[in-house]
């Protein structure tokens, strides 16, 4: 019985240290024009899951993606811009005790339209990857958060896919770091390719490009955005071409594919527009959006090997939801709908995986892109 209060008791000092604990969530929205909001934070209430708007920047123009760094202090962005060699990253300071966002700095990415921006757990160092041009571009991080100039930067001439309208050529579209930060790994879209680059954060430049590797995807497939399993062990790629989900073993820091499975039911059979993947905190569920015809979300089970097992769908209730995340106490999902320029929260059922509506859309011009920061 004694030891059945401990555990409450536990269980109730660390539910009372979440709640006191603030949420941040951070938006970039396509403004085509500088002068206008592009980069929005709101704060998340950790009860109700309502969002509160308190700060926002019109600094920069089309932030369609952002990250965060690990400590929280600064924000990146890339913006989308389709003129050649124009596409920029961003930085910006926030305060979050006095709820303020400050531009920093910008720099040019080197390449047309970039697409993904990441920072690695040091906060050394930015890595943005641009679609059109499919390049990569990686940036020194100075101790105030601003970008310094290009230290690294490779292009992609070679690569395309069996798709003639979305796979001419290579595109480059997501970046991501293990969690242990020694390997960056790159979705080519266009070539049907993951690239696999080793990362040493200590080294300058910091990608060790002459032992990078790739894998071939199923052809048609465009790989678009991956996460990793939280030990590392695991690679979750979804295929926005395909509609598909492929998993691979990582535990020898090499992809192998070890299952193949669809976002979507088997009744749809085309205008697949897979878009984001992400696992609980907890590990045991995952997360897809799909765009097009279905504007949902396919959720997974986790198993014990680490495969999927379909087990729902939920209605984004808006249109085209490009990102989402799930907050860090794993109790809401914020996706962001695009065309219909809202955004949506969800509550997580943590036994079961399954997805409840909060309030209402929350209007936010041209959303792209979500994070969410624990502070």
């Amino acid at each position: 019985m004694r030891i059945q209060k401990i555990v409450l008791f536990i269980s109730f000092l660390i539910g009372t240290s979440l709640y006191s604990q603030k949420q941040f969530v951070f938006f970039g929205s396509y403004n085509w024009d500088k002068g206008s909001e592009a980069v929005y934070v709101y704060e998340l209430d950790n009860k109700t899951g309502k969002l509160t708007k308190v700060a926002s920047s019109s600094d920069v123009i089309n932030p369609g993606y952002i990250t965060v760094s690990s400590d929280g202090k600064y924000i990146y962005a890339s913006s989308d811009a389709k003129t050649p060699n124009y596409g920029t990253v961003s930085s910006f300071a926030f305060d979050a005790e006095k709820k303020s966002l400050t531009f920093l700095n910008q720099q040019k990415t080197g390449g047309e339209n970039p697409v993904y921006v990441n920072v690695d757990k040091s906060g050394k160092w930015l890595i943005n990857a641009t679609y059109n041009q499919a390049t990569i571009s990686v940036f020194p991080l100075l101790d105030n958060g601003k970008i310094d100039s290009i230290a690294q930067h490779f292009k992609f001439t070679e690569g395309s896919g069996v798709n003639p309208k979305r796979q001419e050529k290579a595109h480059t579209h997501s970046v991501v770091f293990s969690p242990d930060s020694k390997t960056v790994l790159f979705a080519d879209l266009g070539a049907d390719q993951i690239l696999q680059y080793p990362f040493d954060a200590s080294q300058n430049p910091p990608l060790i490009k002459n032992k990078s590797t790739f894998i071939n995807t199923k052809p048609g497939s465009g790989p678009r955005h991956i996460t990793f399993s939280k030990n590392g062990k695991l690679v979750y790629s979804i295929e926005e071409l395909a509609g598909m989900i492929s998993v691979y073993d990582f535990s020898d820091s090499n992809l192998k594919e070890i299952q193949r499975i669809a976002t979507h039911p088997d009744k749809i059979t085309e205008g697949f527009e897979s878009s984001d993947v992400h696992i609980s905190p907890d590990g045991k569920f995952l997360y897809a959006t799909n765009r097009g015809k279905e504007n949902n979300i396919a959720i997974f089970k986790v198993l014990n090997d680490g495969k999927l097992e379909s087990i729902g769908y939920k209605k984004t209730g808006g249109k085209h939801p490009r990102t989402f995340a799930i907050d860090e106490t794993g109790k809401f999902i914020i996706v962001t709908n695009v065309i219909s320029q809202d955004v949506t929260v969800f509550k997580r059922n943590l036994e079961t995986g399954m997805l409840k509506k909060v309030g209402k859309p929350v209007k936010i011009k041209n959303v792209t892109c979500v994070k969410i920061k624990m502070y």
